[in-house]
């Protein structure tokens, strides 16, 4: 497949039925796996053979799943998990240990700025957060010898902060560290992170991948070109106890960090979906190309729309001229921004409130990326967790409203607002 576009690679990326099997992918719904020979098995648990040794850890459906995201990427391998909470979590913690620190982007998700600054805060493990307006001579100082990566989303939810990867890439790589890049807005279709210097990429499969808000998930995709023999990682580089000694980097090469991911992290965590939660994602990828085309699309006429409406104070989407990111975006982000926008509405959270609530086609709920159309007020629900200070430093204000535009007929989205705003 490796000639094809990647629109052909969502739809038939990966899974190739033989004569005879089903055309569509097939539902592995076993825990359990069969082995001729009780020597093979101890293969497996020496990981000196491929294949499957426990549903804990791999998966027939889910490995079909891994390859198609990981050929979208560019990678060189995936790894599947519970929710993108998760791959967060086991991305960094691959390769991060207590007394250790990593730098991250202030303008991301707050889910993930709880898990960074709090819960991995308990493990022993500090996080720096830098603004994208520091400059390189700020941001050098947050590094140190026990620094491990940095950490950045390609489109910062909900802030709509476009990510400089190749600056940032830089930046790690001059400190002998990986840039992991959280693409779950951007998707392959609208940005590859590999292409500009990114080392690891994860996903919320829960978004765009999904698309229909049925199915929680997550994945870590490994580029497969960081050089993790300089010295800084001897979890990947030395003898692992758990595994009879196997040195990843001499057994696994270019995908030593996602192999460890798995057979070390996912064994001992278990964050592992079920089969019918890969076959529905891997079903859902079968549309993507279209479906971030026609997001983008509506997002940018919405956007456009609200600039010109009184009641609406400001609006942040990447690829309105107006936008402080208008550049990166037509850089990283050339066909398109994702459906995503952010907006304050004239007469701050009370006004946002009541323009929510005389939303007839859109609908209030805590989810983004999905194929309708939806709102939330970040500041007291995603971000609740967050202070003041904090939400000031991620990009939001009391006044955003997080719109997360559908693939319904423009006009009507449009009408919608219009509806709203006159009630206010």
């Amino acid at each position: 497949m490796s000639d094809y576009s990647i629109e052909t690679k969502c739809v038939q990326g990966n899974y190739k039925p033989k004569n005879g099997e089903p055309r569509v992918m097939p539902i592995y719904q076993s825990t359990t796996y069969k082995y001729d020979s009780a020597d093979h098995l101890g293969k497996l648990f020496d990981l000196e053979v491929e294949g499957h040794m426990y549903s804990r850890i791999s998966n027939p459906s889910l490995a079909i799943l891994e390859e198609k995201i990981a050929m979208l990427e560019g990678g060189k391998g995936a790894m599947f998990t519970s929710s993108g909470q998760a791959a967060n979590l086991m991305a960094i913690l691959n390769i991060t240990s207590a007394g250790q620190n990593f730098v991250s982007l202030s303008s991301i998700y707050g889910g993930t700025i709880n898990l960074f600054a709090v819960t991995l805060k308990r493990l022993g493990i500090e996080v720096r957060f830098i603004t994208p307006d520091m400059s390189d001579e700020e941001a050098e100082k947050m590094f140190d010898e026990k620094t491990r990566l940095v950490f950045g989303e390609t489109i910062a939810n909900p802030a709509l902060t476009v990510f400089d990867i190749e600056r940032y890439a830089k930046l790690a790589h001059s400190h002998g560290v990986p840039l992991i890049v959280d693409n779950t807005f951007a998707t392959p279709i609208l940005c590859r992170p590999f292409e500009y210097g990114a080392d690891i990429v994860v996903h919320s499969t829960t978004k765009y991948m999904d698309g229909h808000a049925q199915v929680i998930g997550g994945v870590i995709v490994d580029g497969g070109k960081f050089n993790w023999e300089n010295g800084k990682y001897p979890e990947i580089c030395e003898p692992d106890e758990s595994y009879h000694g196997v040195v990843y980097t001499k057994s696994f090469g270019k995908a030593a960090y996602i192999t460890k991911a798995r057979v070390q992290l996912m064994r001992d965590f278990g964050a592992i979906p079920s089969p019918i939660s890969a076959f529905m994602i891997n079903t859902s990828l079968e549309t993507l190309h279209l479906r971030m085309e026609r997001h983008s699309e509506n997002a940018l006429k919405v956007a456009e729309f609200l600039e010109k409406e009184d009641k609406i104070s400001w609006v942040n989407y990447p690829l309105l001229k107006s936008s402080k990111d208008y550049e990166l975006a037509g850089k990283y982000l050339p066909k398109g921004a994702s459906g995503v926008i952010a907006f304050g509405v004239k007469g701050g959270r009370a006004a946002a409130m009541k323009f929510m609530d005389s939303l007839k086609l859109a609908a209030i709920v805590v989810h983004v990326a999905d194929a309708r159309t939806s709102v939330l007020h970040p500041a007291s629900t995603t971000h609740r967790q967050l202070t003041d200070e904090q939400l000031v430093i991620a990009g939001i204000t009391p006044d955003l409203i997080r719109m997360s535009v559908g693939i319904e007929n423009s006009d009507d989205i449009i009408k919608d607002i219009r509806q709203a705003l006159e009630g206010i």
